[in-house]
């Protein structure tokens, strides 16, 4: 297992290095040379208010409001607006010699960073625009054949809906979705990863899954699921296997977890979300079996070997890599570079304080939902089986209403996009717990 590295700073030192700079983080300035530089693991509590009051102005944020959509997109931190400025400077003064020069040091740098972070091998790295694509480019690139089944959930989002029946429409394979639990406040580790394990068929192929739901904040046990479609692969040749793909944008940037450790093949994710990384950014993560499984959807700029073949009028041979399967073309590349100074941000921090942090305010947050008689909370209670998403209902309120009112009175919040609507809230360590206060008492007023 991956660890980071704890050289346990003195606190007052790590204090400084947050407060460069009107609240500035002094945290690395994104070195394209040096893309995913040892970030060290500070020890901050997770109620540390004076560290995570110097990080929450690292954003320009609008005081008027109480924030809580880091599930939808990012406000930029001091640190990454910064990376991106100096890299935006240095194309706009020559950009075709800024591109030459650096573009690929710079794309290997943030793949690095990237692996770093979640644990796993550079060279596994793609790097995507969005969980979107990600996801897109894991089905649609999949060797599937005729008779082939894709498992997935009735609760899975409609990103992944779509993406698999594309995929199973020009392969001939088919869909099936299965009921995950009938009731969400009945579910536990053992009974979600045991429905998978019991809907895995002779047929099935892939199992195509979301970690932390959007729709009703529920996180997945990736581990207990990677062990029970591990379990189906030991009885099956190498050709039959079952490959585990997850959209994991939710957990992504809150949760603790190093992607080798999980049993997965394949791993999408924004960047510009919980990772508060640069908009437009994200990474796709594939094990060896998921790539030899795969076929490039767009052509690839950073694959060496295409580009050989190609000149030389072949066909590219080889394997199929991470490198093969980054989408090519010509992109945000200050955004994309950049990426490396939101993983080190986040490494400065610590990977478990961070999950401490964002828990505790969902806790706090669910704790005051669930004391009040006007609110339903949807989503479970556990630690081990929620993150940073919280959806709840209002008795005898729709849901976009509610959103309005609380809008009213100056907090975001959003409305799941699927066909039963809850109200979702989404604290982050850009929050407070005063924010979360503030959110109850607007919830409150909602009786």
């Amino acid at each position: 297992m991956c660890k980071e590295q704890d050289v346990s700073l003195p606190r007052r030192e790590f204090l400084s290095r947050l407060a460069v700079t009107a609240g500035g983080l002094a945290m690395a300035r994104c070195n394209a040379s040096n893309a995913s530089a040892d970030a060290a693991d500070v020890s901050v509590a997770a109620s540390d208010e004076d560290v995570w009051s110097a990080f929450r102005e690292q954003f320009t944020l609008s005081p008027d409001y109480v924030h809580m959509s880091a599930l939808l997109i990012v406000s930029h931190p001091t640190p990454v607006r910064e990376a991106i400025e100096r890299f935006r400077r240095e194309l706009d003064e020559n950009p075709v010699l800024t591109l030459q020069e650096h573009n690929r040091i710079r794309q290997r740098a943030a793949a690095a960073a990237a692996a770093q972070y979640l644990g796993v091998n550079a060279d596994e790295i793609a790097l995507t625009d969005s969980t979107t694509m990600g996801v897109g480019l894991i089905y649609n690139g999949l060797r599937l054949h005729p008779g082939d089944e894709i498992l997935t959930t009735e609760q899975d989002y409609y990103v992944t809906h779509e993406s698999v029946r594309q995929a199973a429409e020009r392969h001939g394979a088919h869909v099936r979705r299965i009921a995950l639990y009938q009731q969400i406040s009945a579910v536990s580790e053992e009974q979600l990863a045991g429905t998978i394990r019991d809907h895995i068929r002779p047929e099935t192929r892939v199992v195509a899954l979301t970690w932390v739901h959007s729709s009703t904040g529920l996180k997945l046990p990736l581990r207990r699921i990677g062990d029970a479609v591990a379990a189906v692969n030991a009885r099956r040749d190498e050709g039959s296997r079952v490959l585990l793909a997850i959209d994991g944008v939710h957990g992504f940037g809150i949760e603790d977890v190093n992607l080798a450790d999980l049993g997965l093949d394949f791993f999408a994710a924004g960047c510009h979300k919980w990772l508060f990384g640069p908009r437009g950014t994200g990474i796709l993560w594939g094990s060896a079996r998921g790539w030899a499984a795969s076929a490039p959807l767009i052509p690839s700029f950073t694959d060496d070997g295409t580009w050989a073949a190609w000149l030389e009028g072949d066909d590219p041979d080889g394997a199929v890599t991470a490198s093969r399967m980054t989408p090519g073309g010509f992109k945000a590349f200050e955004h994309q570079w950049a990426l490396p100074a939101a993983f080190e941000m986040h490494q400065q921090l610590g990977k478990g304080n961070v999950q401490a942090r964002t828990h505790s305010l969902a806790r706090q947050l669910k704790e005051g939902l669930r004391s009040m008689p006007h609110i339903e909370l949807v989503t479970p209670m556990p630690e081990s089986l929620s993150s940073g998403i919280v959806c709840f209902d209002v008795a005898g309120m729709d849901p976009w209403q509610a959103a309005r009112r609380l809008c009213d009175a100056r907090v975001i919040a959003s409305v799941t996009p699927y066909a039963v609507r809850h109200v979702r809230l989404t604290p982050s360590i850009r929050n407070s717990e005063s924010d979360v206060d503030r959110a109850l008492r607007a919830i409150r007023a909602l009786a």
